[in-house]
């Protein structure tokens, strides 16, 4: 069969892409060998997102009190939970399902391989040799958009029935006593807040001197700080060295510790999923760290694109994977215009949500770039005060000139404020142009006006007129 353009893989990335190439007048096959959806929506950010809701629940109750709700008796039906998480993962991939079941779109399940440059060998869903093949495609464009899974360390005890991945723990019928996390990235603190809440005893093993080394490391540290006071036990600076029958032994400043764990998760990154592709055959350039693109998402061979986490520069967000692949859509149509890829917000969802996007104060000083940052905190923002959440604070940067570079906050809400300054970002607002938009009262967005009046105060000019 020939078309316009094959799309491996229908997670955000390749589903929206899809979408995107078929409502502009081009014939899509895509190959998708497990769920539509992707890691994202079947075992990743959704049903995380949906177990981090109930945990936010569950930290609510255990505070009734202090909002007036005595003598609360209530337990945790893990089974609920559970059931609740797969009806929402189910509901959004028939939502997906449907999407590449419209005009111009031709799904088909099965493993994809390069029989060359521009075919694509599709076979049973697991891609053994054994099994007959489903078809051949032939397009003038590929994009691949196979995503990434977990990664595993090479350590003894690591094939031992107690350890599991991110996709694997969300699929468990029963909540474990003692959880020990490996790696304090977004991964692992997000399910150290979603099992302390829900009453797991919690120890996070981190390499590395402190948690999310993508993020701040003053605002890493406080989100630590704050788990810590609800009771998870973090170890930094340790090396994981065994799984064993007690639980995980490591290696601190020189000496060997064990944290005792009926379940250990190994949060320590994931890599590209790249086997069975036949990368060669299309003479596609791949490393260690994925399939080797440029600035369009094209690689080593200018037809095919690759978008998302199998590449070598993903940011391992799945709205980065989505934007990519509308822009690689618009190059292989040679439109101009598309997704802003240079400002790229990011969150984790731990009570409270971490979010950043652009510089940070220690970025800026390593790139040498001139800059004016303001802090402010959630304890002075009456909509935090009335929810209750008062425990987070929000910088905001701007350059000399007065436009705004990078926003980090912790404290409710976070993801969405960092949205709207990310937003600003992209239309090079300066700071003096947030301090005349109107923002609506009571609400924790005000922070970012607050921010931007101390910005304007720095630099020493009146704000500026919209």
């Amino acid at each position: 069969m020939n078309t316009d353009l094959i799309i491996i893989g229908s997670g955000p990335g390749g589903y929206k892409a899809a979408e995107y190439a078929a409502k502009r007048g081009l014939e899509v096959v895509v190959v998708e060998r497990g769920e539509a959806g992707g890691t994202c929506l079947n075992c990743g950010c959704i049903p995380t997102k949906t177990l981090a809701r109930h945990a936010e629940i569950a930290g609510a109750l255990k505070d009734a009190d202090d909002y007036g709700i005595a003598d609360l008796q209530w337990r945790l039906d893990f089974g609920k939970v559970m059931e609740r998480k797969q009806k929402v993962v189910e509901q959004l991939r028939s939502g997906v399902e449907y999407i590449l079941s419209q005009p111009h779109i031709t799904l088909v399940r099965g493993h994809a391989s390069f029989k060359d440059a521009h075919t694509v060998t599709v076979a049973g869903t697991d891609g053994g040799s054994a099994e007959p093949a489903v078809g051949e495609y032939t397009a003038r464009h590929i994009i691949i958009a196979t995503g990434a899974a977990p990664k595993l360390l090479p350590i003894p005890g690591i094939g031992s029935p107690k350890v599991v991945t991110s996709e694997a723990l969300l699929s468990i019928t029963s909540i474990p006593r003692r959880l020990c996390i490996v790696g304090a990235g977004v991964v692992g603190m997000e399910f150290a807040s979603i099992f302390n809440a829900f009453g797991t005893e919690v120890t996070v093993v981190e390499f590395l001197d402190e948690c999310l080394s993508m993020a701040d490391a003053d605002f890493a540290k406080r989100l630590r700080t704050l788990l810590k006071r609800r009771g998870v036990t973090f170890h930094l600076q340790a090396k994981v060295k065994a799984i064993t029958g007690e639980g995980v032994v490591f290696e601190r400043k020189g000496k060997e510790q064990t944290t005792e764990a009926d379940m250990v998760l190994m949060a320590t990154g994931r890599e590209p999923m790249l086997k069975g592709l036949n990368l060669e055959a299309a003479g596609v350039h791949y490393g260690r760290l994925g399939i080797a693109v440029n600035g369009q998402m094209q690689t080593s061979a200018a037809h095919i694109y690759a978008i998302g986490d199998v590449t070598d520069r993903s940011l391992q967000l799945a709205h980065t994977a989505t934007a990519e692949g509308i822009h690689a859509v618009n190059h292989l149509m040679g439109r101009s215009g598309g997704p802003c890829l240079e400002v790229v917000p990011a969150a984790v969802f731990t009570h409270p949500e971490l979010a950043f996007v652009g510089m940070n104060r220690s970025k800026c000083q390593s790139a040498g770039i001139a800059y004016h940052s303001a802090t402010v905190y959630y304890r002075a923002n009456g909509r935090a005060q009335a929810l209750g959440d008062t425990d987070g604070l929000l910088e905001l940067l701007c350059d000399e000139a007065g436009r705004l570079i990078g926003c980090t906050a912790l404290g409710s809400h976070a993801a969405d404020i960092v949205q709207e300054a990310g937003a600003l970002m992209c239309r090079k607002t300066t700071a003096g142009e947030l301090c005349n938009m109107i923002h609506l009262h009571p609400a924790v967005n005000e922070l970012l006006v607050d921010a931007a009046e101390k910005l304007v105060e720095a630099i020493g000019s009146p704000t500026d007129t919209v």
